[in-house]
């Protein structure tokens, strides 16, 4: 039953009004409700994304949330650059690196992190 459900990534963050601003600004994402002083929506694609307060945010040392981006990864990654995004760089095996992103042999990716050190990823898939 739950394949055939979406789901939902779920962000926790420290400070609402820094991560209203980095979603909202920085990524682009629109409200998808007028939220509250502890949880916000956000309309990514067909997904929602939460962000909510919790003491525990950016304690998560893997990745957080994943867009698949396809052929766009470099416009994407230049776009996200341009708005003062900076880029994580992770040694990996079969991986080498050009500018901010990592080029495997099944896919590219890129990584950065929200205010709070929540980790998100870009891939070619």
């Amino acid at each position: 039953m739950l394949g055939e459900i979406s789901v939902t990534p779920t962000i926790g963050v420290r400070n609402m009004e820094a991560a209203r601003s980095f979603y909202e600004k920085k990524l682009g994402l629109m409200p998808a409700s007028t939220g509250d002083e502890y949880v916000q929506l956000y309309k990514a694609g067909n997904s929602l994304i939460e962000v909510y307060k919790s003491d525990f945010a950016g304690t998560n040392k893997a990745t957080a949330m994943t867009w698949g981006v396809g052929n766009k990864i470099e416009e994407e990654v230049r776009s996200l650059r341009e708005k003062g995004i900076e880029f994580e760089h992770y040694e990996m095996p079969a991986t080498r690196i050009e500018g901010d992103i990592h080029i495997m042999p099944y896919m590219k990716a890129a990584w950065f992190k929200d205010p709070d050190g929540n980790i998100i990823c870009l891939h070619s898939h």
